[in-house]
């Protein structure tokens, strides 16, 4: 009786363990990509090994197992069978800009677990962290444990620059999209990943079929933070010139107001290793307009060597060294060129204009804000030894991280050249202007503040040509700007510089509750558009902000204590954040689990120096209290 009491308890576990297995659906190699607006979009993809009638359920708020609960449900938009994968996409639209997205994927034999992905922020202000390679179609191993700090960084994207796998075949993209998933977070957080055609990827066909991208050739742009930075995606496997280059001038002519400019794309234009030729096509044809659009950062890859460049731009003029020469101000920074796993070679080429190279595995690790672009070569190799950022701020290197530090220093710092934070835009009102020598519009002194009942907006344009439009746009602090005055420039048959003034009747009750943003669109006489931002809140002489109205103002105290209110109106994980007027955080503290109730707390800002800051509270992610702050 004790044996048969035994074997039923062996039946029994067999067939709990077949049942707890064939419970989740055979989803398998997640990715997400974007195919259009990265703030409002998102597109995952998996291969659908087993089961049907796939559908995919989301909502932001954890909600576990009980689809029940998910906000939405979609199916595939498209299904393709392709490198020995049953690739579904499913393409999110009309999503939250900068929004934590909770999704799970059930079909006939079960359910996955519960996946997160962001949407990109809409803000101008958010800080932006980037990972930029590309080369890992060899060494699972050094793809691994680069694919493993992805996961632990935590990024907002990642570019990668061609070269997956090696033969392009089936058996290679299983092992890279197994080895994919290692970039999957912790907590299961999905990082986006943006696509670049190499020369072990046969055709634009396999980028297009294993990542959904939308445009046929391979080149295309993606916009981030409004105006703040545009990242353009180019195909060095195709003609540099022709399409292509008419396609690059034509958009960076459109967006020449956004702040930033980035570009990524495979073949290097000047390897830094013999083993690799030239491309002085793609110097021709993409460099000039790098440096005469102010391209500020390629990321190149192919030659699987490290580098970093000094800002070049194109020349044959004396001092110059392989067609580009040295130029602080306005050239673009190269870096590459590779190493996610690929064979590694000599970095026997350097330039005149290198800032360091090196061969090693690695990618770069960079940081977009307003202020400045920060680059840095993350060393790849023992990922189990490295931690992870703290998820409310991924921009502190965690334990462990080995960021690589040649003589010239670990971290590449492009400063924007609009630190006064005027707005510059380019004429474009014919040739006589350019043959006078006129000099950009800026936007300056902006002010925004509340007087009575309403709010005074004012501002300054100077070089102003004749026939500018202007809009003042509003937000309640959530970035959806709606246009709420329009006027006609006061410029009719001549450069000039005049002062603008626009009051909006009755948001100076508003004010005094909400958290109100203001920006200026500028329209020339060819309906070309530019958005002026002001800069970071900061408290006037008088107290009101520039650009801002209606934040909570509190200083300290005689101890350098800060007194703090805020609701909880359910159970939430609490961050404190404090950033200067750079947008710096300088402070931060995180508080798990509490519980709803009205709070009053007592910050020890003692080490600050004195000032004006800005403090951020969040409740599970989500901004519920902002102040501007006094330390005196």
């Amino acid at each position: 009786m004790r044996n048969k009491t035994i074997e039923q308890l062996v039946i029994s576990f067999i067939f709990s363990f077949i049942f707890l297995n064939t419970a989740f659906g055979k989803i398998e190699r997640l990715r997400c990509m974007w195919r259009d607006d990265p703030t409002t979009t998102m597109v995952i993809g998996w291969d659908q090994t087993a089961g049907t009638n796939p559908v995919l359920y989301y909502t932001t708020k954890n909600r576990g197992g009980d689809m029940a609960t998910y906000a939405t449900a979609q199916t595939p938009d498209r299904v393709i069978v392709i490198k020995g994968m049953n690739n579904h996409f499913v393409r999110l639209k009309g999503l939250r800009p900068g929004t934590t997205y909770y999704f799970k994927i059930k079909d006939t034999q079960g359910s996955t677990a519960v996946h997160s992905f962001q949407t990109a922020p809409a803000s101008p202000y958010s800080r932006l962290s980037i990972i930029a390679g590309g080369d890992s179609r060899n060494h699972r191993e050094a793809r691994i444990s680069a694919n493993k700090i992805v996961g632990k960084l935590r990024p907002h994207f990642v570019l990668f620059g061609g070269d997956m796998t090696s033969a392009d075949v089936a058996g290679e993209w299983l092992d890279w999209f197994d080895d994919w998933q290692h970039t999957i977070s912790e907590d299961r957080r999905l990082t986006p990943i943006v696509v670049a055609r190499g020369n072990h990827e046969y055709s634009n066909k396999t980028l297009i079929d294993l990542f959904d991208v939308q445009t046929i050739g391979l080149y295309y742009a993606h916009t981030f933070g409004t105006d703040m930075l545009r990242i353009y995606t180019l195909n060095s496997l195709i003609p540099s010139g022709g399409k292509q280059q008419a396609w690059l001038m034509d958009d960076l002519q459109k967006n020449d107001y956004i702040q930033w400019k980035m570009a990524q794309y495979h073949h290097t234009i000047r390897p830094h290793t013999k083993k690799k030729p030239e491309k002085n096509d793609m110097l021709l044809n993409w460099s000039t307009l790098f440096y005469k659009y102010q391209v500020q950062l390629a990321v190149e890859s192919d030659a699987h060597v490290v580098k970093t460049t000094y800002p070049i731009k194109p020349s044959r003029a004396a001092g110059s060294d392989e067609g580009f020469i040295r130029d602080d101000e306005l050239g673009t920074v190269y870096v590459g060129e590779g190493c996610w796993g690929a064979p590694l070679r000599n970095d026997d080429d350097a330039k005149s204009w290198t800032r360091a190279s090196g061969s090693f595995n690695q990618f770069k690790w960079i940081f977009v804000d307003r202020e400045k672009i920060e680059v840095r070569t993350i060393q790849t190799d023992g990922a189990d030894a490295i931690g992870s950022v703290d998820p409310f701020n991924v921009f502190i290197p965690p334990l462990g991280l080995t960021i690589w530090e040649p003589p010239t220093g670990p971290v590449i710092t492009i400063e924007n050249r609009l630190l006064n934070h005027t707005a510059v835009f380019e004429h474009s009102h014919g040739e006589e202007l350019a043959a006078r020598g006129a000099a950009p519009m800026k936007i300056a002194n902006f002010h925004a503040g509340p007087k009575d009942q309403d709010v005074l907006v004012s501002w300054q344009v100077k070089n102003e040509p004749p026939h500018s439009k202007f809009e003042v746009q509003r937000s309640f602090g959530d970035e959806n700007y709606v246009t709420v005055g329009k006027m006609s420039g006061q410029a009719l048959h001549k450069i000039g510089s005049h002062n603008y003034k626009f009051v909006d009747s009755g948001s100076g009750i508003t004010a005094q509750a909400k958290y109100i943003r203001y920006r200026i669109k500028y329209i020339n006489n060819v309906g070309k558009a530019g958005l002026y931002h002001p800069p970071m809140p900061k408290l006037s002489g008088g107290g009101i902000n520039q650009g801002t109205v209606g934040v909570k103002k509190i200083m300290t105290d005689k101890t350098n204590r800060l007194q703090i209110k805020y609701q909880l109106k359910n159970k939430s994980n609490v961050r404190y954040q404090i950033f200067d007027t750079n947008r710096r955080e300088v402070f931060s503290n995180y508080l798990s689990n509490q519980a709803p109730k009205n709070y009053l707390k007592s910050l020890d800002l003692s080490e600050l120096s004195d000032g004006r800051y800005v403090l951020v509270i969040k409740a599970n992610r989500e901004e519920i209290e902002r102040y501007q702050v006094i330390k005196r």
